[in-house]
């Protein structure tokens, strides 16, 4: 945990201290929505909803972003019927609780094997001295280059390798049907589990990805140092969820549907978290560096511009889904912390139990 000694904190990462940039809220922390066309075949009459093996056309062009009302491709009827969002319920219930509780497996294995791992590294530095040292290796500019790196940003290059993946897979024409289905959340479609974990690292537009990636990085030092890699990551992918189905929650509500696509829900939650453990931190829009503000500051600017959205109904946002990782990003650090986290022992236990071949088989029980 980090405490704030001063009113005016900046971040450290390795021996520079820099000050994070809070990105202009329109274009870089956005959830966009993404515009779809259906093109009609020929001779064919329209007969009530059309069947996902129709030709999709999709409108957003490179640089060009969609039409605020630009029709969607649902597969059923939009209504406002919430009884559709028991199940993304559950699955978000059920998703969040396996995620911490991989978090703490997790982190269990790393801390077992800290001591082989550290021996290995006194053999590792001892034959690196004795051996030949390689003029112009790649591997070892890249190991030197990983190396440099903070906890932080080895934790989420992971993340941005996802999401510039599933970046290049929307190039695919191919795939453009499958992309839309499962990675884009829209809870008028047939697909609503799973499009809510693989919507969070879904973008269209390489701006989107950009903005997106580059707040995560510039935050990720910050984050994995208050929480650790393995609790960050339960909280991102819980946070992917949750806001996506807060979004549900928004579309349905006001009876306006089309598919979501976009990680900013989560970054939310990421800088969310930041500004309330760090209220007092000093933080700057990327385009204006000469005007600064404090953290706590920021994060009451984020909530009034999405709340002003959602109530005005601006469409070009998900405003619905900021909000979902905004709370929930709050939420976490004022009491969830000590809900979840801090009561993960049992499960820990049970764990160690379990690899050990039962209690007393090892030892009393401590890693």
């Amino acid at each position: 945990m980090m405490a704030v000694r001063v009113s005016v904190f900046k971040w450290v990462t390795g021996d520079i201290s820099k000050t994070h940039y809070l990105t202009n809220r329109f274009t870089l922390q956005t959830q966009q929505r993404c515009g779809f066309r259906k093109i009609a075949k020929k001779g064919e009459v329209k007969k009530g909803v059309a069947e996902e093996t129709e030709t999709i056309e999709i409108l957003h062009k490179k640089d060009v972003a969609p039409p605020p009302d630009m029709p969607t491709p649902p597969t059923h009827t939009p209504t406002r019927a919430f009884g559709r969002l028991v199940r993304p319920f559950v699955f978000t219930i059920g998703f969040t609780g396996c995620s911490f509780g991989g978090a703490a497996i997790w982190q269990y294995e790393s801390l077992k094997s800290r001591v082989k791992t550290y021996f290995d590294d006194v053999k590792a530095d001892w034959l690196e001295k004795i051996r030949p040292q390689k003029q112009g290796d790649l591997r070892k500019q890249v190991n030197q280059w990983w190396n440099s790196l903070s906890e932080g940003q080895k934790t989420v290059t992971g993340i941005i390798a996802v999401n510039v993946l599933v970046f290049c897979c929307w190039r695919v024409p191919s795939l453009q049907i499958f992309m839309l289905k499962y990675f884009t959340s829209n809870p008028a479609a047939k697909a609503l589990c799973w499009p809510m974990l693989l919507s969070t690292f879904s973008h269209y537009s390489f701006f989107h990805l950009a903005a997106n990636m580059y707040v995560l990085w510039s935050f990720s030092s910050s984050i994995i140092n208050m929480m650790g890699k393995e609790q960050f990551v339960a909280v991102y992918l819980s946070a992917g969820v949750i806001s996506s189905f807060v979004s549900y929650l928004g579309k349905t509500g006001m009876g306006r549907f089309g598919p979501s696509l976009g990680a900013s829900g989560a970054i939310m939650t990421v800088l969310a978290a930041v500004c309330t453990k760090m209220p007092e931190a000093k933080m700057a829009i990327i385009f204006l560096p000469m005007y600064t503000f404090a953290a706590g500051t920021a994060l009451k600017a984020i909530v009034a511009l999405d709340a002003a959205g959602l109530i005005l109904r601006w469409r070009f946002f998900d405003h619905a889904a900021h909000l979902g990782g905004v709370f929930f990003g709050i939420w976490y650090i004022l009491y969830g912390h000590e809900l979840i986290w801090k009561n993960r022992e049992p499960l820990v236990k049970l764990w160690h139990d379990f690899r050990t071949g039962g209690p007393g088989a090892g030892g009393n029980g401590s890693i």
